[in-house]
């Protein structure tokens, strides 16, 4: 019985100072912009563009600009302003306006809504997954100009020019191998291998893109 219960505080104390690995995953910052000027959706997820889609925003300038919260979320939803007209995949955001999935495809890209902003029901389904997990850290921006700015770039290339060049040298030093006949009377005739010189060649070159670089092309100039 003791030892039962020095188990259970050893592990009730475990629990108290677990490390971040036991915590949940960290939440996403979720940006959904719409430009009504472009009738499209930019989607940022921790400040990088995930999606652009292309919506149809309401015919009298709807949805109201500004920034909003979504309230609530609806799988399956039908108008009953609208005569019970189906509105998947529903996020409503300001009172009745909503972002909902449509069957009216072929009218996205240019205004048709009554006010809500419309996507292809396929796309519609994706964002609702995506606010259905981060409603709390959603942001929904409508403007009739603008989308808001991706704030993180792709990363710089961690290849750099000297590292890309590397395999020209290697193979170069590959192909300076002292022939018998080239080397002095006086002195002996060493024999030289270039099989680990190869070895190292082929390493350098996959660990560089396939593709190379323009400059090294010119790498003979510019010695």
């Amino acid at each position: 019985m003791r030892g039962r219960m020095s188990a259970s505080l050893i592990f009730a104390a475990c629990l108290m100072a677990a490390p971040p690995c036991f915590e949940s995953a960290r939440a996403a910052e979720v940006v959904i912009s719409v430009n009504k000027a472009t009738q499209s959706m930019s989607v940022l997820v921790d400040g990088a563009e995930a999606h652009n889609w292309t919506v149809s925003t309401g015919t009298g300038g709807g949805p109201p600009d500004g920034t909003f919260r979504p309230e609530r979320l609806h799988r399956h939803w039908f108008s009953r302003t609208f005569n019970m007209a189906p509105m998947p995949f529903s996020i409503f955001f300001q009172g009745p306006y909503a972002i909902h999935g449509t069957d009216k495809i072929s009218q996205l890209g240019r205004r048709a809504s009554k006010g809500c902003v419309r996507l292809h029901p396929r796309d519609a389904a994706v964002l609702f997954e995506l606010v259905g997990r981060e409603k709390a850290n959603t942001t929904i921006v409508i403007s009739k100009t603008t989308h808001v700015a991706a704030r993180v770039t792709p990363a710089k290339s961690d290849v750099t020019a000297a590292e890309a060049a590397e395999p020209v040298k290697v193979e170069a030093a590959a192909a300076q191998v002292v022939k018998p006949e080239a080397a002095s009377a006086s002195q002996p005739i060493e024999t030289v291998s270039i099989a680990p010189v190869r070895k190292r060649a082929r390493a350098a070159r996959q660990a560089v893109a396939p593709q190379p670089p323009p400059y090294s092309t010119n790498y003979a100039a510019a010695q």
